[in-house]
């Protein structure tokens, strides 16, 4: 099930467009909380060749969190033995960062999607980390089959 223009097939490549990347990165940390702030320093490390300006970079930085955080909550449940793995590509002035887990998957990505909406009430989780991701975003797409994992694309031209 897909919203968007990634499928399972272009997962080797974190880019829809025919032309080779500037620069490309890739990461891959155990799925535990306290490698958020890791994930948000390399892929804001990475951004930093675009020169973009201090609100871009908190923009950038600030959906990364959510998509790591949604994969360790929601995606491996905090089992922190599995993998987060994060890919980055630059071509032009956009950067796009996808953000994959092989965790449980997503049964209703529009459903999840909706703001408000968590899988994990108990845990008192706001439900805000698609909304806040399309927010400080220019795209998001999102992959995702249950018992296979999460696959979440993210785009942000830097002017």
């Amino acid at each position: 099930m897909t919203t968007g223009d990634i499928s399972p097939a272009a997962a080797g490549r974190v880019h829809k467009s025919a032309n080779k990347p500037d620069n490309e990165m890739s990461v891959a940390f155990l799925a535990k909380s306290e490698n958020e702030s890791f994930a948000r320093v390399c892929v804001a490390a990475f951004a930093a060749r675009l020169d973009p300006t201090v609100a871009d970079l908190t923009d950038i930085k600030t959906a990364v969190s959510e998509a790591v955080t949604n994969a360790i909550i929601h995606g491996y449940e905090n089992d922190a033995d599995n993998y987060v793995y994060i890919k980055c590509a630059i071509t032009g002035g956009e950067i796009v960062i996808e953000v994959r887990d092989e965790g449980v998957g997503i049964p209703d990505i529009k459903r999840a999607m909706e703001p408000l909406y968590t899988s994990k009430p108990e845990l008192e989780r706001s439900g805000m980390g698609f909304t806040m991701m399309e927010t400080f975003m220019d795209k998001v797409d999102v992959w995702s089959e249950v018992g296979k994992g999460t696959k979440i694309t993210m785009y942000k031209q830097i002017l």
